[in-house]
């Protein structure tokens, strides 16, 4: 009996050890098809492990335990602001050195869209225009519902969406976002402009009547001004593109039929009426001067502002809900290509610093 009782333990044993292996054995052989099917997954993670280490080169710790960017390259930050984490890109351009105080544009996605489709160059080219002329390029991501950030809105104030609903707090996300970035960056703080499309374009006007102490000029494309509150402390430069035949943010105001649901946004203020707006805030002369005019596009300028700030506007013919200058249509039609949001936009911000910077040199 003792040795039957053995041999059955010795069985018991064995049967639990082979178990045991099994339970251990599938996993391995479960993720071997994963790895097969999907390539492997070590070499995935050692790219995802190089790619970090990459993008870790340029940066550094100064004394004070602070980190500092010090080279060229893109980056990508994340901060936490009213109970959120915030993400954000950053494309550092090739001339940049940390020695010399650089331009920074910040560029808003539109509504539904993310930091990740403003920062595509194929779509908007602002990578390549950063490179070109010099200037350190942000693309925020706005608020979403979504762990990815992906369908994202910014509360532009009338507008839009779950980012209006949650009345959720983009200006403060901004202004860390900036105090961020000058930390980390030599950022010539006379140069800080703001751009967007559509829902961006929409909050670039707000940061315009709420960051007046910090942003110099805004750049809105095919986004008009539906602020509620606007008290800005300074003149702010202000640039508008739109193409005339918009049918989501209607040029003489309202929300056109491609916009499935309208409760996600709102009665679009018309580009006359923002620009009318401005005019008056920044006591502008009430009649523009046609600074270009060409086939399907022209540009007017609105002159002798206070503060030698500028109100600018510039309308193309089509190109629908779109990027001047750039690939990504919305709906059917393609961007205009007979200006370049791009090229018109850095032209004003330049054109707007010279002057200025003139005047504060006049005694």
């Amino acid at each position: 009996m003792n040795t039957l009782s053995t041999v059955k333990s010795s069985f018991a044993i064995c049967s639990a050890a082979l178990l045991l292996l099994s339970f251990l054995l599938l996993p391995g052989l479960a993720i071997a098809q994963d790895e097969q099917a999907d390539g492997s997954l070590r070499e995935r993670i050692k790219q995802r492990v190089a790619e970090r280490r990459e993008s870790r080169q340029g940066e550094e710790v100064d004394s004070a335990g602070a980190l500092k960017i010090q080279k060229p390259g893109d980056y990508v930050r994340s901060l936490q602001h009213d109970g959120l984490k915030r993400t954000y890109r950053i494309h550092v351009p090739k001339q940049y050195q940390a020695s010399k105080p650089a331009p920074l544009v910040l560029a808003f996605h539109g509504g539904g869209g993310d930091m990740d489709y403003m920062a595509n160059n194929e779509y908007y080219d602002l990578i390549s225009k950063s490179d070109a002329e010099g200037f350190v390029v942000v693309f925020p991501n706005g608020y979403s519902k979504f762990k990815s950030g992906k369908f994202a809105t910014w509360n532009a104030g009338a507008c839009c969406a779950n980012a209006r609903d949650n009345n959720i707090d983009d200006v403060g996300f901004v202004r860390k976002m900036v105090a961020s970035l000058t930390r980390e960056l030599n950022i010539n703080r006379q140069m800080i402009f703001a751009t967007g499309m559509s829902n961006g374009g929409m909050m670039s006007y707000r940061l315009a009547c709420e960051m007046s102490d910090t942003i110099t000029a805004i750049a809105a494309v095919a986004g008009t001004d539906n602020t509620i509150h606007c008290q800005p402390r300074k003149p702010v430069s202000i640039l508008h593109i739109h193409a005339k035949n918009d049918d989501r943010v209607l040029f003489n105001g309202g929300a056109g039929e491609k916009f499935r649901d309208e409760s996600k946004v709102t009665d679009f203020v018309s580009v006359p009426d923002s620009l009318k707006k401005w005019v008056a805030q920044n006591h502008c002369q009430s009649t523009p001067v046609r600074t270009l005019e060409k086939p399907g596009a022209y540009c007017e300028t609105y002159a002798q502002c206070k503060g030698d700030v500028a109100v600018q506007l510039c309308v193309t013919d089509t190109g629908g809900h779109s990027w001047p200058g750039g690939t990504k249509p919305r709906g059917n039609e393609p961007p205009s290509q007979v200006i370049s949001a791009n090229d018109v936009m850095w032209d004003f911000f330049t054109s707007v610093q010279a002057t200025n910077t003139l005047m504060h040199k006049i005694p």
